[in-house]
């Protein structure tokens, strides 16, 4: 490994997120931050909000290594907590305001917050799940009409009814406003010093125990992935620019790329609280972003929208898929359709995980190859290992993938023994994060990523990747999207099925099936075949939009033991 060079070296600024900001204010005061619901925030004005967040964070007790969980959408109060929260030198505990109550709980208990802040809308259940932590907790609450223009603000308290502004009702919870109020006659919050040490935010991923593993990342993670991101893009980015933000704050996707990177060089985000195909068309052909970034999922419901049939794309300059794998034939759909209509870029797809923030290599956007993720951004370095193992393949070899570089995670919150299995120091002195998934490098450094190694398929001793079925499913013309499982089954191990989805305006039929099978058939092993076909109108989705395969897992399985039993 001690031959494996950085690709390009960054200079990284040893400053909090926080001073970065206020260096980007004081730099572009006049700029927009930005903006929610056609009202537009100067990075003067937002950095007076985050101060006075501080101030009021501050005055009511929050210290420098305290945890404050952020239960919310993308809206400015989130973002002006979260720098404020990171001026303090406390912690950021970021959860989807759509989690569970159980769950919500479960995040309370585990990163030992105090204080958790959320949106009127979803008061009740936050309030519900803090019974039952073991500490005592102070919900704050805040209301999306505060941060609307006037007329914006009536219509919404009309349309939502006056309900909400009751809350908070229980003893102790408090209002944002009023919460900012008591912390107005508060001096100076003491800035807390930059140190890579320290955990700075906390996100969370699934665990292998069934429980969320909380992802502890450092000031240094999040400003290197700032300007890794940046030295990506081959023109000016900043001050001019727009991002459309419509990735949440609690994704490393969304935090790092959508929000941190974008504030960081001066660009303005355009906040999106919630996503619909339709909302998102509207903000691409209102605001014209320069810049967009999602999940797969996103970019495939694009392609259904008519209001974009006659957009002209030319506005784009960049545009980003991670979170999930981005099949070859959905990039192709994706990139004919924004360049036959004025776009003169195509889709970039980032490979990472929440383990080092989120991408950490990325498809160049001058030199894609068919079906790799790309190369290693700078200053990070790939390796592949054969499974279960610390011996590095030679290029061309498929194994584990193995990275390392500045936005590695210092650790998994409270759980050594995962960490340790996650992150080794190998022999080159370095610490290397183990990805547990599969894939190859070329002799010109690009990755190919394959699949999680659990999500492999085993059937009758032979290893099934569903990615590449997917990748002939997306092909075929009547198919909208497709996910491949292995059920258990008791004579080959695991058979394969597939799920897919239809375009709209599809029938179902007999000879449809038959095509795809066909189709499939010309393709991939004969081993590999799905033993079933199910066609759904749609498929379980994640909070973040990616197909929820665990959930079909779950619910194949159930059903394949239950016909097990009844003989």
């Amino acid at each position: 490994m001690n031959n494996m060079k950085p690709r390009l070296e960054l200079n990284y600024p040893e400053i909090t997120m926080y001073r970065h900001i206020a260096e980007t204010a004081s730099q572009y005061p006049a700029e927009p931050a930005y903006e929610f619901y056609n009202h537009t925030t100067s990075f003067k004005e937002f950095l007076k909000k985050i101060d006075a967040a501080a101030k009021a964070f501050y005055a009511a007790g929050v210290r420098e290594g305290d945890v404050v969980t952020l239960c919310l959408p993308n809206i400015p109060q989130c973002i002006a907590a979260f720098y404020a929260i990171n001026k303090i030198g406390a912690v950021a505990n970021m959860i989807h305001p759509l989690s569970a109550q159980s769950e919500i709980t479960f995040y309370l208990n585990f990163a030992e917050s105090n204080y958790i802040m959320t949106v009127d809308m979803f008061y009740e259940k936050v309030k519900t799940a803090v019974k039952d932590v073991d500490h005592d907790v102070t919900v704050i609450v805040t209301r999306i009409q505060d941060e609307l223009a006037l007329p914006l603000k009536l219509a919404y308290i009309a349309a939502k009814g006056r309900g909400f502004l009751k809350y908070p009702d229980r003893a102790g919870d408090i209002l944002w406003t009023r919460f900012l109020a008591k912390g107005a006659s508060c001096s100076e919050v003491p800035e807390a010093a930059f140190d890579r040490s320290k955990t700075s935010v906390i996100l969370y991923s699934g665990g292998t125990s069934g429980l969320p593993k909380g992802i502890c990342l450092t000031n240094y993670n999040m400003n290197c992935l700032a300007y890794q991101c940046r030295s990506q893009v081959p023109y000016p980015f900043g001050p001019g620019h727009k991002m459309l933000s419509c990735m949440p704050m609690f994704h490393g996707f969304g935090l790092g790329v959508n929000i941190h990177t974008a504030l960081v060089f001066g660009a303005e985000c355009i906040l999106m609280p919630t996503f619909s195909p339709k909302t998102y068309a509207n903000m691409l052909i209102k605001k014209r972003p320069n810049f967009i970034a999602g999940v797969p999922t996103i970019y495939e419901a694009l392609l259904h929208i008519p209001a974009l049939e006659n957009h002209n794309f030319d506005h784009l300059q960049g545009v980003f898929s991670g979170g999930d794998s981005l099949s070859v034939e959905l990039k192709k759909k994706v990139d004919d359709f924004i360049t036959s209509r004025g776009s003169k870029v195509q889709v970039q797809e980032g490979y990472g995980l929440t383990e080092c923030v989120t991408a950490s290599c990325l498809t160049p956007y001058d030199a894609p190859k068919p079906g790799s993720i790309g190369l290693p951004l700078p200053d990070m370095i790939y390796a592949i290992v054969s499974p279960g193992t610390d011996d590095v393949l030679p290029n061309g070899s498929e194994g584990e993938i193995i990275l390392t570089g500045p936005t590695l995670m210092l650790g998994y919150l409270k759980n050594p023994e995962e960490t340790a299995q996650t992150l080794r120091t190998l022999g080159d002195g370095r610490t290397w994060l183990y990805t547990g998934d599969l894939g190859y490098m070329d002799d010109d450094g690009y990755v190919y990523f394959k699949q999680r190694i659990k999500r492999m398929i085993i059937t009758n001793g032979y290893n099934v990747y569903p990615g590449q079925l997917e990748n002939v499913l997306d092909g075929i013309d009547e198919v909208s999207y497709s996910c491949v499982i292995g059920v258990k089954d008791p004579r080959r191990g695991q058979k394969v099925v597939a799920y897919v989805v239809l375009k709209d305006g599809v029938e179902d039929t007999a000879e449809l099936r038959e095509h795809i099978m066909d189709v499939l058939k010309e393709n991939v092993a004969g081993y590999a075949l799905p033993k079933k076909l199910v066609v759904r109108k749609e498929l379980p989705k994640t909070l973040v939009g990616k197909v929820f395969y665990r959930k079909l897992e779950e619910e194949a399985n159930a059903e394949a033991e239950q016909e097990n039993a009844n003989g």
